[in-house]
This record gives C-alpha cells, sequence and structure tokens, in this order.
C-alpha cells in the first residue's frame, strides 16, 4: 500500500486504520483482478479462433503474447501518466 494513502489514516485510532487499510487491500486486489479478467477475455476474443485442439495453435500464442504484452505496457503508461497527473494537482490542506 502507498505511504501517502497511510498519511491521510494518521488521526483516526488504530481499529479504524486497520478497517481502512484491510478496505483499502480489498479494493486493490478486486481492481486487479478486474484488469487480468479483462485482459484475458480481450486477447481471447481477439486470438482464439478454432477450438479443434486442446493447445493453441502457435499463430494464436503469438497473438497471445502480443496481445498481453501491449495490453500490460498500456496499463503501466496510463499509471505513469496518472501518477503524473496527481503528482501536479494541488494538495488540499
Amino acid at each position: 500500500m502507498d505511504k501517502n494513502m497511510l498519511a491521510g489514516l494518521e488521526g483516526l485510532p488504530e481499529q479504524d486504520k486497520a478497517r481502512m487499510t484491510s478496505m483499502i487491500d480489498h479494493l486493490q486486489l478486486r481492481d486487479s483482478l478486474r484488469m487480468y479478467n479483462s485482459l484475458v477475455e480481450r486477447c481471447f476474443n481477439d486470438c482464439v479462433d478454432n477450438f479443434t485442439r486442446k493447445n493453441l495453435q502457435k499463430q494464436e500464442e503469438t497473438c497471445v503474447m502480443r496481445c498481453a504484452e501491449k495490453f500490460l505496457k498500456h496499463s503501466m503508461r496510463v499509471g505513469m501518466r496518472f501518477a503524473e497527473l496527481n503528482s501536479q494537482a494541488p494538495t488540499q490542506e
């Protein structure tokens, strides 16, 4: 968990801190699972079109690898851009 998130919890009692930390962890896990599911669904729908074999064909496997790589690079880029914009935003005090 990000230290900046924990900084906003400093004035809370320990029980509330623990509850908020647990909630934040749960939300982060949920978001990670959503991203993973989105990746799997998108790459499967775009790349797999032959169900006559148990294993992926070579071109399907290559397509899935490229799709996953592009998806992850895009997600990292969006995350970095969001962090840049967030650091430039005026802080509320």
